[in-house]
């Protein structure tokens, strides 16, 4: 979907601002921004570049040089999670009117995204009907037993279909109860056995960087709570854990370990009676994080939410 220029204008302010519907963003100069929270320019430049030196928000993802008319040379724009740190950081009301209204603007491209992808699914299901027409004909079998390996595994099938045209739908969540402690995770590293084989596991590199993390999945934007959900404040600490690599030797083992003790305080670990997530499982999702580097920070983020919508269709990973 190609980039769309809508109008904000709160009374006092206008702005073109460019919206991105396919990267679930929008986007604005530190020009605009300067002029929508009321700072110059190289103040508003200041706090990017400092937010960008902290790895608040990745650079490369979150900035994108585009054409401006009367500028000869093209000018970088930056994404809805750097205005929204800009304006954190400038403390401007503004902030949250533009968050919300850029919220409602992505929101209204989703709904139709939707409207489009049902559309999708329906030729979707009928294709997959063709083939095991074809394929029960081939292997002189019944239909109706290819269609039952097809369906059980339907909500898998659509998920990754979902992930190939990025209309996964983000799932509301469950708010979460419990809030992990840094002595209770400090505890839990001090018992893993594979401390009795290293002088360094569960080192922390810096001090304060364990509860660095923490703080991180529970922290506020303009009074709102950035990961209210178990599912995304697990999928965000799982991958700081290890991703961050806060500990000088075990950031994975610790990581997973972590990460179990969040889902069971949270009674999220077990649920009717069902492991939510095998070894096996657990296994293939700490090592897939391990391989990412930042530039893939936002391709995880996608990818927690498959497994979070598995989970709440009942399609365990066991």
């Amino acid at each position: 979907m190609n980039n769309k220029i809508i109008k904000f204008n709160n009374g006092n302010l206008e702005l073109d601002v460019t919206v991105a519907p396919d990267k679930d963003t929008v986007w604005l100069s530190a020009n605009q921004m300067a002029l929508l929270f009321d700072r110059d320019e190289k103040t508003i430049r200041k706090h990017i570049n400092n937010i960008f030196k902290d790895w608040e928000v990745e650079k490369e993802n979150n900035t994108q040089k585009m054409r401006v008319v009367g500028v000869k040379q093209s000018v970088p724009f930056y994404s809805l999670d750097v205005i929204i740190s800009v304006g954190y950081r400038v403390k401007s009301q503004n902030g949250i009117i533009f968050r919300k209204w850029a919220t409602s603007i992505l929101k209204d491209y989703m709904i139709k995204g939707f409207t489009v992808n049902e559309k999708r699914l329906e030729a979707l299901d009928k294709t997959i009907q063709i083939q095991s027409r074809m394929l029960a004909s081939a292997l002189n079998i019944e239909e109706k037993e290819v269609l039952n390996v097809v369906d059980a595994y339907s909500n898998a099938l659509t998920l990754l279909d979902d992930y190939d045209h990025g209309t996964i739908p983000k799932p509301d969540g469950i708010a979460s109860v419990y809030q992990l402690t840094y002595e209770e995770c400090r505890e839990l590293i001090d018992s893993m056995k594979y401390g009795n084989y290293s002088n360094v596991f569960g080192v922390e590199k810096e001090y304060g960087k364990l509860n660095g993390i923490l703080a991180a999945i529970y922290q506020y934007v303009f009074g709102t709570e950035l990961y209210p959900s178990i599912e995304e404040k697990a999928a965000n600490l799982l991958y700081f854990l290890i991703n961050d690599h806060p500990f000088v030797d075990g950031c994975k083992r610790i990581g997973a370990s972590i990460f179990l003790e969040f889902l069971n305080k949270n009674k999220h670990l077990i649920i009717d009676g069902k492991q939510i997530i095998s070894d096996s499982a657990l296994v293939a999702i700490t090592l897939m994080i391990a391989s990412l580097d930042q530039k893939k920070r936002k391709r995880w983020s996608n990818l927690s939410w498959i497994f979070w919508n598995v989970n709440f269709k009942r399609h365990y990973f066991v």
